[in-house]
């Protein structure tokens, strides 16, 4: 019997890790065939960019939502929903005769892809027992990054065999798979007593909709110009924050419980993926002017070196996961903190004249950081959190991510402008794009130190060590 569950946890781990490898290559899969679209749909770039906006606003701005939802109605059938959309949309991707079409669809797999992110860490808290939950959480890491990396490649080789559409129908066959193992090994959900079941926060949901939505173009549209409609942009996000939070003290069963915010480790745990995936963004920022601009190296180059971080992080997942749940996740959280810290340094101080070597050992150190923080942060949130509200923090993990991702695409990428002296970035001398990459990631070094006086003033705060006399602290807060 204890050998069936543990086969059975095998594949409910690998249905797990395939939706988040097939929503991570959704997100970085698209991007290389922007100039192809533009050909074939004699579109603008401004035009074709929105079939990667679109993909990023559907998960940016439902993934909290869908988290709450699935802890309503049942997060296996929502699973199962959010795979067959994603499915469903690529194949449609994949048959768009007309941009807008294309368009379309993408916002539909985006929305696939939200409800896969947010319910994939949910499921590991219901079904990893809690001994080996660093384990899972550090499989899913390396199947993101695994995801991430492969896309751009990826969608590079299908395009030049099979042309634009094969890099979206690839996605069919995996959905379909995805879908027989939910069905076959995921447990079914339980079906709550009508009086036990909670509503669904409508106007909530809009709202908060409405105002990442509103940050998400401000950060994005201009190209990292912050000009009148970005501004206009950042205050009706101001404004809609301050909508959701009146609204959410007002309902009876909120989108978000408010109250969980006042549980130190969640509050900062959540900043500080905010801050760690602002930081990272800037790797992807500003490596490919350093490396073509300072270094001088070729595009075939290019792309080798830029492999190198996802590589090395997607190798780094699961030996953070056992390190995780050998040793301890708040431990390995400032740990990861501080090899993050020690890459931004090494970057900011290395002069150009170390070469490919200089650039590439402080990223392998940055990215097994980043493997080994992830890993043990979404672990340490997880674990302690109620089943009635897995779902939603495992979207506001998600959310923070993808926040600090577009913030540092515009915030880092204009520091990094601002720092080479130059208006355009592209015609930099090759001595000011390295200054500029030195001042970026000495900054990026000061937000990963006040990520870690968070970590330490977290766990200092934490009240999970009296949770063993206390148990319902957590629970009343969740129910507040």
């Amino acid at each position: 019997m204890e050998k069936e569950q543990t086969v059975s946890n095998q594949w409910i781990l690998a249905a797990l890790s395939l939706a988040v490898l097939l929503s991570s290559i959704g997100t970085s899969i698209a991007n290389v065939s922007l100039p192809t679209l533009a050909q074939t749909f004699h579109a603008s770039f401004q035009q074709v960019q929105w079939v990667v906006l679109a993909y990023l606003l559907a998960v940016t701005t439902m993934v909290v939502s869908v988290g709450r939802l699935g802890d309503i109605i049942g997060r296996r059938r929502l699973l199962m929903l959010g795979v067959f959309l994603f499915t469903a949309a690529s194949a449609l991707c994949g048959g768009a005769p007309a941009l807008w079409l294309l368009i379309v669809a993408r916002a539909v797999q985006g929305l696939g892809a939200a409800i896969m992110m947010a319910l994939t860490m949910a499921f590991v808290g219901e079904t990893v027992p809690q001994a080996r939950v660093g384990r899972a959480m550090g499989l899913l890491g390396t199947m993101s990054a695994a995801g991430t990396a492969l896309g751009p490649s990826l969608g590079g080789l299908l395009i030049s065999a099979f042309g634009w559409q094969a890099i979206f129908l690839i996605n069919v066959p995996l959905g379909l798979t995805i879908l027989l193992l939910i069905h076959r090994y995921l447990p079914v959900d339980a079906n709550p007593q009508p009086h036990k079941r909670a509503s669904f926060d409508v106007v909530g949901t809009l709202l908060l909709a409405m105002t990442l939505a509103a940050y998400a173009l401000a950060m994005t549209i201009g190209r990292g110009q912050f000009g009148s409609r970005n501004m206009a942009l950042l205050a009706a996000a101001l404004l809609g924050i301050g909508l959701f939070i009146v609204a959410e003290r007002r309902v009876e069963s909120p989108l978000i419980r408010l109250a969980l915010f006042r549980h130190a480790l969640l509050s900062a745990s959540l900043s500080m993926s905010l801050l760690v995936s602002t930081v990272m963004m800037a790797t992807l920022v500003v490596g490919p002017f350093y490396l073509s601009r300072t270094l001088g190296l070729s595009a075939g180059w290019l792309g080798l070196v830029l492999s190198a971080g996802p590589l090395f992080a997607a190798l780094s997942g699961i030996p953070a996961g056992r390190l995780v749940d050998d040793v301890g996740a708040h431990r390995m959280t400032r740990l990861g903190l501080i090899g993050i810290a020690a890459g931004c340094l090494l970057l900011s101080a290395l002069p150009a004249t170390v070469g490919i070597v200089g650039y590439i050992l402080p990223i392998v150190v940055l990215t097994v950081g980043y493997a080994l923080f992830q890993t043990a942060n979404n672990t340490l949130v997880m674990m302690d959190i109620p089943p009635d509200q897995r779902g939603v923090i495992s979207g506001l993990l998600n959310l923070s991510r993808n926040l600090g991702l577009i913030t540092g695409a515009s915030v880092m990428g204009a520091l990094f402008t601002y720092a080479s002296g130059m208006t355009d970035i592209a015609t930099a001398a090759p001595e000011a794009v390295a200054t500029g990459m030195q001042i970026t990631f000495a900054v990026a070094g000061l937000l990963i130190l006040v990520a870690l006086a968070l970590a330490v003033g977290s766990r200092a705060a934490d009240v999970r060590p009296v949770l063993a006399e206390e148990p319902g602290i957590m629970r009343r807060l969740c129910s507040d």
